[in-house]
């Protein structure tokens, strides 16, 4: 499996038989337009930032909510979240997304807005990769976000969702959240190539490139 960071809360996940996209963004947010396509996209919220379907090629399943679904082997599970910390009265209803492929778990938190209660973290179950938002604005705190690594143990974890430089919103960039976590230091990978699950009493943080920051 190869996955690759494509910005915002967007990745490009690559396996032997299918290739996921999640979230991809409007070009309003400043990042570099791309020639994208895919065999299945899954869509957290239906905000600009998420949801830009029309930016995707080949005609691909669209996953937009929670239930669970099954194409061609790969398994996707949406779960019900809240965009805020209000039930969804300031921003409304969020999905993450359990995508089970090629053997491993990846769990996709999107906009994630409030911590995840006990019954969360159960139904989240066991995983191997957790994309997790970190840029503060919309989301979880930095905070949140540590506690939720904590409640869920991943062997690895990807942060999405914060600023860089041709990003025109609004976020913390990354390094708010790795001071957080005690990281002075961080090594940032084009991509990330990965062959099989493996268990971890730590959890290794990863911090993707966005390909043309």
């Amino acid at each position: 499996m190869e996955i690759s960071w494509l910005g915002h809360s967007c990745f490009y996940i690559k396996g032997a038989e299918k290739t996921v996209i999640t979230d991809p963004y409007s070009p309003d947010l400043g990042y570099t337009p791309q020639e994208l396509q895919a065999d299945i996209v899954t869509i957290s919220h239906p905000h600009p930032g998420h949801s830009y379907i029309e930016g995707i090629n080949g005609n691909p399943k669209q996953i937009k909510g929670p239930g669970e679904y099954d194409i061609g082997g790969v398994f996707i599970t949406g779960i019900a979240t809240f965009h805020d910390e209000e039930k969804g009265k300031t921003r409304g209803d969020n999905t993450l997304y359990i995508i089970e492929m090629d053997n491993m778990v990846l769990c996709h938190l999107g906009d994630l807005g409030h911590p995840l209660t006990p019954g969360l973290v159960e139904k989240i179950g066991t995983i191997d990769i957790l994309f997790l938002p970190v840029g503060e604005r919309s989301t979880i705190s930095t905070t949140t976000a540590a506690e939720i690594l904590k409640q869920l143990n991943p062997p690895i974890a990807i942060p999405m969702h914060y600023k860089i430089p041709i990003l025109s919103g609004d976020l913390e960039p990354v390094d708010k959240f790795l001071k957080e976590m005690g990281i002075k230091d961080s090594t940032i990978k084009a991509k990330l190539n990965i062959k099989e699950s493996h268990k971890s009493d730590t959890t290794q943080i990863i911090v993707l490139d966005y390909p043309h920051s």
